[in-house]
């Protein structure tokens, strides 16, 4: 009798084991970790990983985006805590833009351990777990904004270099590439390389006008390596009256602001990544993963040094006004 129940329920069930069309079809839930969520940079990276999802679905690939990052990007413990918490939600896969090399290596190796997947973007991470690092050359966007500098200083002059925070790869990488340009200048004085401007306009301004106070006499030229300390010192040498070219001003992303400065003649130079291109790709390289894909170990998304003799070519247009509205809704 047992076995004639057990047949019974075998041939009721063969249909939903295979005998009928199979499915392949699987969903994954992708969570987008960026260093922080203010900063125009950071919408352009959510936009692209939206813009994946969107065309992922639509090729009928069930992908759920979720973006989560710390409000301030100085905040490495809510970092921690964010990739912790969706390690613990299992999540299929986790997209991290590190805020620091080294405090992140242990809870990215804790989710590679438990079975997520995770794709590096922007900043680098000491460690070998991450299944690709989708980013910038940000060494080569240091090394253009130097060579734009000396070009424009022509060849000599003093400079001032604002960093942005110990710890940050992909700006370390982007204040190497400047010094090392800078170096094959010998009548180009360093006058300043070690103070760091810190996570908000209002730390990097207060850091502008820290070095502007004892150097503003003296400087011919400045760089910064990212957008709100580029916004920053912009707004300290307006306030001196050393904006329009007087001292020459080079940053790091294409901020709204940053780029309306440039059109006003208070910036002259812009190292440009492709923040949108980053978010798409970075979700991009994750499914293919999940799929059985193999994917690359190193993905550069580009940089470009826009000035105002270049800034309205259609490709830089593009570049300077990403389609947010279109993605972020």
């Amino acid at each position: 009798m047992k076995s004639l129940v057990h047949l019974l329920l075998c041939v009721a069930f063969v249909p939903f084991a295979g005998c009928g069309k199979k499915t392949d079809e699987k969903s994954y839930t992708i969570a987008v970790i960026p260093k922080g969520t203010t900063h125009e940079f950071w919408k352009s990276i959510h936009a692209g990983a939206v813009k994946a999802q969107q065309e992922l679905n639509g090729k009928g690939v069930k992908v759920e985006v979720i973006w989560k990052g710390p409000l301030r990007e100085d905040d490495r413990d809510q970092q921690i805590q964010v990739v912790e918490n969706f390690t613990s939600r299992r999540v299929s896969g986790i997209v991290l833009a590190p805020l620091d090399s080294q405090a992140l290596v242990n809870p990215v190796a804790s989710a590679v351990q438990s079975g997520i997947p995770v794709v590096v973007m922007d900043s680098g991470l000491k460690s070998d777990k991450q299944i690709s690092f989708v980013a910038t050359d940000n060494y080569k966007g240091g090394q253009l904004a130097g060579e734009h500098l000396a070009k424009l200083l022509g060849g000599k002059g003093n400079v001032i270099l604002l960093r942005y925070a110990v710890g940050s790869a992909s700006t370390e990488e982007r204040e190497k590439g400047f010094l090392d340009a800078l170096s094959k200048f010998p009548e180009i004085k360093m006058l300043s390389s070690d103070q760091y401007a810190g996570a908000t306009r209002e730390t990097a301004y207060q850091a502008s006008q820290n070095l502007l106070n004892r150097f503003g006499n003296d400087v011919n030229g400045i760089f910064c390596a990212n957008e709100p300390s580029t916004i920053a010192m912009t707004k300290a040498l307006r306030d001196i009256g050393k904006a329009g070219g007087k001292v020459k001003m080079i940053g790091f992303d294409a901020g709204s602001q940053s780029v309306r400065d440039m059109k006003n003649g208070d910036v002259q130079g812009l190292a440009v990544q492709n923040p949108v291109l980053m978010g798409y790709l970075s979700v991009v390289t994750m499914v293919k993963q999940l799929q059985g894909e193999n994917v690359e170990k190193r993905i550069d998304t580009g940089v470009v040094l826009v000035t105002p003799e270049n800034m309205e070519q259609p490709d830089i247009k593009d570049l300077l006004n990403p389609p947010l509205d279109k993605y972020l809704k």
